[in-house]
Formats: structure tokens, C-alpha cells, sequence
């Protein structure tokens, strides 16, 4: 009885102490999130049902853009030449805080939401990576934060960033190398996920080219000696890369499409094509392996007496991390706490991971401790990594499927569409604009995040991983 006591003792003054961290200015983001809640579910289920992939977002990049524009925001559409790329503004002076929305699907998982695998439309794309929530949940934030400076309770700037094309040509680059984050003082971002924290890991850098390869059609069977075969060139490259593999290091990724093989069996291929892509924790380490690949594609062309051209398309930093903002962000997922489920809720995520194969544990609902950063994580790839390297940017992970879920699945695809995923935009809207609001309220915060990001950044010079040119719209 007496441990009992004591227990409901520490709950009650843990409760206080939040309740006096938690002031009016975080209250009041957590008010108006709750007031939008509704309108950003309907967009964030808007964009679910377009599924629009990279480049393609028209509708989806308005449906946000209006909304801010209906709230307030100064919006500049068509930036850094793409169409569905914008910005929206609001405020003056200083500090310049912003955020990032993403939109675009993936090709080729579309899914009803229900939580075995069913198709919306066969072949159709979906939001496998939760791109819906994302745009929807930072402009919540970025509208809670707003109607405090326009009720004079904040001073400075809010920007929010509608950034197409993350999943495949990586629109933040071109919007980087336009210098639309100059000026900005802290940016913050925010990721679906299958747990909540204050995200201080880094990702992988990517380079993504082309490879193409030019040789002499011929009859297959009746003069194949006068055909030199573009096939035979792309499976020696592949053949390259694949034993290439067994000497790189165990942090390094290499991918390959292959785009075109080919088009009948009787005819010595005149052409072929693949995509190829690699990885490494560092840029410093992919480089090298890039350079490596590429040699391996004139190899390639010799041996099948061909010509061969390699195009760049795109490649990415790793995330730059910044440690005195995942404090900040985790000291207010401390202040929100858990994110609760129904029965039902939790009946929908025990079903995927049943299909999936995954144990049965439903949701992750806890918040999890700040981590230790780790010199080379494991995971994807992103183009927030590139706004890293420019600006000082807090990350974060929310839960809005089940643990251990596959992601690019139909399974988040699933989560995303109802109310899994819908809980967690609101709580991603609600400790962005938290976070936020501490660094509008205290400009030594700011400082500190700024500080730790020039050290890391040290004396690196950033390039932009892009031909030179515009952004490869139309080509999707």
C-alpha cells in the first residue's frame, strides 16, 4: 500500500512538472493542431487516394498549397523550376524557422485500407512511405505556429517547404542549389514510422546514373557474327557489379535496374539500359565505389565490342545529424507522451504483422530515449540529407504503423489511410510545433543548434550531386 502511495505520488508530481513545462504558447499548438485536425485528415486522405509519383504531385502539391495560402501563408509556386514544388511564408525577421512536406508515392503498391493486401487499383501507386501524412502533418505545425506570430505571442518567420519527388529524383536538391533554404536559421523534418523519436541517426548518401549501352542489330540465328550486342554488354556489367560486391565494405550498397534488355529473342540487341544506384554511409565512401562502378561499364563495353554513355541523375549527402536539436524535440515527445490506440486499432496492426509474418505486438506506442548516434547506421536514403549539410535540421519518427512493418509496402499504405496513420500525423504536427515554439522563445537554443551544426559540418564543402540543367520533369 505504501509503494502504491508513493507511486500515485510520483505520477501526480511528474504531471505537474509537465503541466508547467507544457505553457500557454505549447498549449496553444496543441489547440490549434486539434482545430485543423479534421481538414488535414481530409487532405492527408486526398493525397492518399491520388497517389501521385515524382513529379506528377499537381494535385496533391495544391491541395497543400491552398490550404496554407487559405490560412494565411504567402505561397510561391514552381520553385527551383518543378511545377509542384513551393514555398509558403509567413512572418518577418528573425529567427527563420521552416519545415518540410513531402506528397509523392510509389509506383506499384496501391491498397485500400484494410489491413490484408487489396489493391485499390491493380498496378496503381501508393503512399508506402507515408508521403501523405508527412506534407499534411508539417503544415500543421507550421499553421499552429503561424497563428502565433500573427497573434503577436512569437517574432520571426515560419516557412513550410512543399518538396516533390523525394522517392525517386530527389526534388530538395535542385530547391538546395536554388538557395531557397539561405537565410533559414533551423529546419525541421519529420518521417512516418514504426516507432516515436527524436531522430538522431544519419542515413545513406546515393549516386543514381544511367547506364546505356550501343551496339549493331543482327539476325539471331541467321548472321548473329554480324551483330554486336548491347545485352551482352549490360549482363558483363552486371556480372561486374555482382562480383565487385565481395570487395567493397559492409556499409556500402550497389543496385541496378535493368530498364531495357532487349525487345524479342531473335534479335541481337542493339541497345540496352539500366538504372543503377549506389550507397554508402558517407559521401566520402560512396565516391570512390561510384568511380569504381562506372569503369566497370567501359570494361563492360569492350568486352562486347559496343559503345556505351553514362548520365548522372541524381545523388544525395547523408544526413548531417544535429544532437542539441533531437534534445530539444525529445524533451517535448516527453511532454505529449504516449500515443494511445483503440481495440481496433490495435486489432488492424496484429493482422499486417500476421500477413507480413512479423510477431503479433501490435503498436509501439511508447516514446523512445534519445539515442546514441552511430558512426554508420543501416537504412534508407533521403534528400533531407542535402538540406542537412545547408541548414540546421531537427529530424523526428512517428509512429503510424505496426512495429516491424515492412515500409515501401502495401502495409503502410494501409496504416496510412485511416486511423493508425492519421494519429500520428497529429502527433508529428503537434511536437514540431512544440519544438518550434522553444526556438522561436529562446534564441540561445537556436544558437546551440546552429553552433553543433557548423561544427559538423566543419570545413566540407557542399556540391550538389545533379547535372547541370533543370530537374528531369516528364521523365517519370
Amino acid at each position: 500500500m505504501k509503494k502504491r502511495m508513493t507511486l500515485v505520488l510520483l505520477l501526480m508530481f511528474t504531471t505537474l512538472v509537465s503541466a508547467q513545462k507544457m505553457n500557454n504558447n505549447k498549449k496553444a499548438i496543441l489547440a490549434s493542431v486539434e482545430k485543423h485536425e479534421a481538414a488535414l485528415i481530409k487532405i492527408s486522405d486526398s493525397i492518399w487516394a491520388l497517389a501521385e509519383t515524382a513529379f506528377e504531385e499537381h494535385k496533391s502539391a495544391e491541395i497543400l498549397a491552398n490550404y496554407a495560402e487559405k490560412n494565411g501563408f504567402n505561397v510561391q509556386r514552381g520553385v527551383a523550376g518543378m511545377p509542384t514544388a513551393f514555398v509558403a511564408t509567413y512572418g518577418s525577421g528573425a529567427p527563420v524557422i521552416s519545415v518540410l512536406g513531402e506528397f509523392d508515392a510509389l509506383p506499384g503498391i496501391s491498397q485500400k485500407a484494410v489491413p490484408t493486401k487489396e489493391p485499390l487499383q491493380d498496378g496503381a501507386a501508393g503512399h508506402g512511405c507515408g508521403h501523405n501524412l508527412f506534407g499534411a502533418g508539417s503544415l500543421g505545425a507550421a499553421i499552429a505556429v503561424k497563428e502565433l506570430i500573427a497573434q503577436g505571442k512569437l517574432k520571426g518567420t515560419v516557412k513550410f517547404f512543399g518538396t516533390p519527388s523525394e522517392e525517386k529524383f530527389f526534388g530538395k536538391i535542385w530547391m538546395v542549389r536554388e538557395g531557397l533554404w539561405d537565410g533559414v536559421d533551423v529546419n525541421l523534418s519529420w518521417h512516418p514510422s514504426a516507432a516515436t523519436k527524436a531522430d538522431v541517426q544519419s542515413s545513406l548518401a546515393l549516386v543514381d546514373f544511367k547506364v546505356e549501352f550501343f551496339g549493331q542489330a543482327a539476325h539471331a540465328s541467321a548472321d548473329p557474327w554480324n551483330g554486336r550486342s548491347a545485352s551482352d554488354a549490360l549482363e558483363l556489367y552486371t556480372t561486374g557489379i555482382n562480383y565487385y560486391r565481395e570487395h567493397i565494405k559492409p556499409t556500402v550498397r550497389i543496385h541496378y535496374h535493368i530498364q531495357d534488355g532487349g525487345q524479342v529473342v531473335n534479335v541481337v540487341p542493339d541497345y540496352s539500359k539500366l538504372w543503377v544506384r549506389v550507397r554508402d554511409t558517407k559521401r566520402s565512401g560512396m565516391m570512390p565505389v561510384y568511380e569504381r562502378v562506372q569503369k566497370m561499364a567501359e570494361g563492360a563495353a569492350i568486352m562486347a565490342n559496343v559503345d556505351y554513355k553514362i548520365s548522372l541523375i541524381s545523388g544525395i549527402y547523408e544526413v548531417l545529424v544535429n544532437r542539441a536539436g533531437g534534445e530539444i524535440m525529445q524533451q517535448n515527445l516527453e511532454l505529449l507522451g504516449d500515443i494511445s490506440y483503440t481495440a481496433e486499432e490495435i486489432a488492424f496492426g496484429k493482422k499486417i504483422q500476421e500477413i507480413t509474418g512479423k510477431p503479433q505486438v501490435g503498436m509501439d506506442a511508447s516514446i523512445n530515449p534519445l539515442e546514441e548516434t552511430k558512426e554508420h547506421p543501416g537504412g534508407g536514403s533521403t534528400d533531407v540529407g542535402d538540406v542537412s549539410w545547408n541548414v540546421a535540421n531537427i529530424n523526428l519518427g512517428v509512429t503510424t504503423a505496426p512495429k516491424d512493418t515492412p515500409w515501401h509496402s502495401w502495409a503502410v499504405v494501409a496504416c496510412g489511410g485511416m486511423s493508425i496513420g492519421h494519429k500520428g500525423m497529429s502527433y508529428a504536427a503537434k511536437a514540431m510545433g512544440m519544438t518550434m515554439v522553444d526556438l522561436f522563445e529562446n534564441p540561445k537554443l537556436v544558437e546551440k543548434v546552429k553552433t553543433e551544426y557548423k561544427e559538423r559540418k566543419g570545413s566540407e564543402v557542399y556540391e550538389a550531386i545533379v547535372p547541370e540543367g533543370p530537374p528531369p520533369i516528364g521523365t517519370n
